[in-house]
């Protein structure tokens, strides 16, 4: 049970990553880069077993982040949890 919540919490870190990267890359009063802030919105712990960030769009903007869960059972190291978010990309008309 305590690992299933573990999963849950990195299942919320990821979608809360998800969210400010696209916020980031989608905004054109954003500060930062999408990566960097999406990292800074995770915890450590969570991040240190490992972090995927991957930005696709043209008109709207996806953001997705794939992290690690933690391991407290042995021999369950290998699980992931992986959230999208996507966002209007305000830089559409720009040049960007």
């Amino acid at each position: 049970a305590i690992q299933l919540g573990v999963a849950a919490y990195a299942a919320s870190q990821a979608g809360t990553a998800a969210r400010a990267g696209a916020r980031t890359e989608a905004s054109v009063d954003a500060r930062g880069s999408g990566e960097s802030n999406a990292r800074d919105a995770v915890s450590d712990w969570v991040e240190d077993g490992g972090f995927e960030y991957r930005r696709t769009g043209g008109r709207d903007i996806t953001v997705t982040v794939e992290v690690k869960v933690p391991s407290i059972v042995p021999g369950l190291d290998d699980w992931t949890a992986k959230r999208s978010a996507t966002m209007p990309n305000e830089h559409v008309g720009s040049g960007f």
